[in-house]
């Protein structure tokens, strides 16, 4: 078994589309601003192949990703990924 580290990052935006946006700026930030070897350092030091994320939504008692919403406007079950690799 092993343990994962879950990030909650409240989203205050009560409309889908700004709560996205928002969600994105605060992913990019987290993954375009931080140190510049920061992606391989997790790679490298902590053996870290990918990061799943989600947006959720605190009314919704399923583990929806409002992210991925299909052309019916049901959100997807699976969370998004970004792949680390070295740089």
């Amino acid at each position: 078994m092993s343990y994962r580290l879950h990030i909650d990052i409240p989203i205050p935006d009560t409309d889908l589309e700004a709560a996205q946006s928002r969600a994105g700026e605060i992913l990019s930030t987290m993954i375009t601003k931080g140190t510049p070897q920061a992606m391989d350092i997790l790679h490298d030091n902590y053996g870290v192949e990918q990061i799943n994320y989600r947006l959720g939504h605190d009314d919704d008692r399923q583990r929806s990703n409002y992210f991925e919403i299909n052309k019916n406007g049901h959100a997807n079950n699976k969370k998004s990924v970004i792949m680390l690799t070295k740089t």
